[in-house]
């Protein structure tokens, strides 16, 4: 059995970052097809109706977003939109790139973009309205110029807009294909979509007009939904496919005996967590939440999953990450007797029963086993209904069924979209869809009222601990990044969301 150290993770994560950055040196070439083993079938390809984090590595290739961003600090980049303007406090004007068009021909134009934000904003079926709440409202001010008016000052809205609500899709596509558009979608992005067979394959075909010169480098792009991660990394060794995402540390031995493989790693915003319906019994109790908070032991829950090679989480951002509070580290620490007395304190001495929504994969109902195990402890049975990550997700986020959901939250380019998804009222991220209170409402608000780091850094020091205070969810740990390829593919960069892009990936031989 081959030993792998956490010092030697932790040691060697830099330099296989470089390597990975390393591989892209050379004259890309053209051709081929990416062959990807992808951890979960799509909830959806509108961006706008999906539900699960781990559909964006899927949309990237169809979809470009207004607002672009750096790989490693996530900092606000030009995109569909090539520049931006803030006239005063609530007002965004975007100058959209010219000449741009969608798969089906039809121009990427203002009239496009205020089509696409309307539609986030105010469609029955979309699931990303939280993310554009503090929009008034949106005009084409111009052929190629969107202004967008605010309810209020909203720092995070360039980074949100490179997210789904900034991912834009054709208007005739939409309007023709009414809900079928989840399945057929028609982006701007380098690659067109073909086809999709459900939890087996989803392919693409190479954008010839894509506004990128020389772009796309490969013909095409299939992306094999192979939910066990260990069968996925086979398919690599075995080179019936090409590059792997979401592996675990155990894997990184395999990796290294792998001749034709080469590793990519680096910190992500990946945080394996507790989602709670906070505003369904006993969970509406706040006792209850705090318990749950104590009774988990995050360091043996990481050595037990993830070899110990991880970061315990306190909140939703990890140490590494700008608007993390140092002060609030440890806020709930491993306390058996605390969550016993909280929980004989909100009227369940005897102890209690709650059903949790999970996922069938082998990792996950590992997590699942240890949470049980460590929860038994303090009195508190689970009891899991588990199905595959979009079934499990929507079970628990748009039908409100069981008490919580183990699952992930894969982060956000703005902290504040992150905590106001996870928290904010009528949010698809809530389950209860209410208000966690006026007091986190009002957090929210701050953490998006000034553009100056310092302040917002103040600003999301209160709300943090307003979440935590009010122990919203039960964060876990933070993961680190581990993808493989094989050594033919060039170009790839890891990004701190942790969420493949193959933009600028090309094959060699």
């Amino acid at each position: 059995m081959i030993k792998f150290h956490r010092r030697d993770f932790l040691a060697s994560a830099a330099g296989l970052a470089l390597a990975g950055s390393a591989l892209a040196q050379g004259t890309p070439k053209k051709g081929g097809v990416l062959k990807v083993s992808a951890n979960a079938n799509p909830s959806s390809l509108d961006p706008q109706t999906g539900g699960s984090g781990s559909d964006h590595s899927f949309l990237y290739p169809i979809f470009d977003t207004l607002i672009d961003f750096e790989p490693a600090t996530l900092k606000a980049l030009p995109g569909l939109a090539e520049s931006w303007t803030n006239p005063d406090p609530t007002t965004l004007v975007l100058k959209i790139r010219a000449g741009v068009t969608f798969h089906d021909g039809t121009a990427c134009d203002a009239a496009a973009v205020k089509f696409n934000l309307d539609r986030a904003r105010l469609d029955p079926r979309s699931n990303i309205k939280g993310d554009l709440v503090t929009v008034e409202g949106v005009e084409a001010t111009g052929p190629l110029e969107v202004t967008i008016k605010l309810k209020q000052p909203d720092s995070a809205l360039l980074l949100i807009l490179s997210d789904r609500a900034g991912m834009m899709s054709s208007p005739k596509a939409m309007q023709e294909l009414g809900k079928d558009y989840d399945r057929k979608p028609v982006g701007a992005g380098a690659m067109k979509f073909v086809s999709w067979n459900d939890n087996e394959k989803v392919t693409y075909a190479r954008h010839d007009k894509y506004w990128k010169p020389g772009q796309p480098y490969l013909d095409g792009l299939e992306m094999n939904v192979i939910p066990e991660i260990n069968t996925a990394l086979r398919a690599v060794v075995a080179g019936q496919n090409d590059f792997v995402y979401f592996l675990s540390p155990q894997q990184k031995p395999l990796i290294d005996r792998a001749k034709t493989l080469a590793a990519v790693t680096g910190p992500t915003l990946y945080c394996p967590i507790l989602f709670l319906n906070f505003s369904k019994a006993p969970l509406d109790d706040v006792r209850v939440r705090r318990a749950l908070n104590h009774a988990i032991d995050r360091e043996a829950f990481a050595k037990a999953t993830m070899a110990g090679l991880s970061e315990v989480a306190t909140t939703v951002l990890p140490k590494a990450h700008w608007a993390y509070d140092p002060k609030l580290e440890n806020f709930y620490k491993h306390d058996p007797d605390k969550a016993k007395a909280l929980l004989a304190e909100a009227g369940h001495k005897d102890g209690l029963e709650l059903h949790l929504i999970g996922y069938t994969d082998q990792r996950q109902q590992q997590r699942q086993e240890v949470i049980q195990e460590q929860l038994r402890k303090v009195g508190i049975k689970l009891r899991f209904s588990t199905f595959n990550i979009p079934e499990g997700s929507a079970a628990f986020f748009s039908k409100a069924e069981g008490h919580g959901l183990l699952s992930q939250w894969t982060g956000r380019p703005d902290p504040s979209l992150t905590f106001t998804l996870l928290y904010g009222k009528g949010s698809y991220f809530n389950s209860g869809r209410q208000e966690a209170s006026p007091e986190v409402t009002a957090a929210l608000a701050a953490s998006r009222a000034s553009a100056d780091i310092e302040d917002r850094k103040k600003a999301f020091s209160v709300l943090q601990r307003l979440v935590l205070e009010q122990a919203l969810s039960v964060p876990l740990l933070f993961q680190f990044e581990l993808d493989a390829h094989h050594t033919k593919v060039k170009g790839f960069t890891s990004n701190l969301l942790g969420k493949p892009r193959f933009d600028g990936v090309w094959i060699d031989g």
